[in-house]
């Protein structure tokens, strides 16, 4: 197990890493990850980084590697500064506000549309039609924020509904007058 082929990971001051095996538990101001990975990959905590290697340049091994590198920065970088996507809403009508913890927006139904925040995750609302979900876990933090927009994704006609910060929406012309 001598390939190390990618970056190894800083760990950053005030980031504890603890690796038992093929699982890692990362403890940071922010919160504390664990995951487990996959036990062909070597995974060591050398001088202040941590590093993965491989056992051999099969196309597998070189999948989970990248994989596993990548996870465990995610896991690092998320318990010391955190992920964040934001999410605009565009439509007459339509917005959002916080109830309590939780995320309460009116996007055209007869009702309105409540998301009930996740352990670990938190919602700011700056304008009422901008919405950005905030945890240390960043799969998690995308998930919601993908269920979010899933209430009303954006419509090609007049381009209403929830979309992701700078996402483009093709437009489609209507029905052209004879």
């Amino acid at each position: 197990m001598s390939r190390i082929g990618k970056q190894p990971i800083p760990v950053p001051s005030g980031v504890e890493v603890k690796i038992e095996g093929s699982s890692v538990h990362v403890k940071g101001p922010k919160g504390e990850l664990s995951s487990t990975f996959n036990e062909d990959m070597a995974i060591e905590l050398e001088d202040g980084q941590i590093v993965v290697r491989r056992p051999s340049d099969a196309r597998n091994h070189r999948s989970l590697h990248g994989l596993t590198r990548t996870l465990i920065a995610n896991m690092v970088t998320g318990v010391s500064e955190g992920f964040s996507k934001n999410l605009e809403i565009v439509g007459v009508g339509y917005r959002a506000a916080l109830k309590g913890s939780d995320l309460e927006m009116q996007l055209g139904f007869s009702h309105p549309v409540l998301v009930i925040a996740e352990p670990g995750i938190t919602f700011e609302v700056p304008a009422p039609t901008r919405v950005t979900v905030k945890g240390i876990d960043k799969q998690r933090v995308g998930q919601v924020a993908a269920e979010i927009r899933g209430w009303r994704p954006p419509e090609p006609y007049k381009g209403k509904g929830v979309r992701y910060e700078g996402e483009y929406v093709r437009r489609k012309l209507g029905k052209a007058a004879k």
